[in-house]
């Protein structure tokens, strides 16, 4: 029997990443992930999804993977998200870079 069954599953598309559970899948996997830790399955219209898995007290997040999502763990930078609510779906939109200087108005 599988020890995580009582969790909620979650299936994540990259787009809806949030900072919470991409900084998980950092932790999880710091060096990348690689053809072991993937998950294939189908999904309800039997499209084949492939997939990593990070876990949470109460949540199995499956995580669509795509270059995107390798990109982003490559160059994931904790200090880029620490301004964003973790339950913010639009977190992972790179910051403009003209936002990030109304901090510095010493001008």
């Amino acid at each position: 029997m599988d020890k995580h069954a009582h969790l909620k599953r979650v299936i994540v598309d990259f787009k809806k990443l949030t900072p919470e559970v991409l900084k998980l899948l950092v932790e999880r996997y710091p060096d990348g992930y690689d053809d072991r830790n993937i998950i294939s399955f189908k999904n309800a219209q039997g499209e084949r999804i492939e997939a990593v898995e990070v876990l949470t007290e109460d949540t199995k997040y499956l995580v669509k993977i795509s270059a995107k999502l390798e990109y982003t763990m490559e160059n994931y930078d904790e200090d880029d998200y620490e301004d964003f609510d973790d339950d913010d779906p639009e977190a992972v939109v790179e910051p403009n870079p003209e936002d990030l200087d109304d901090d510095n108005d010493s001008d």
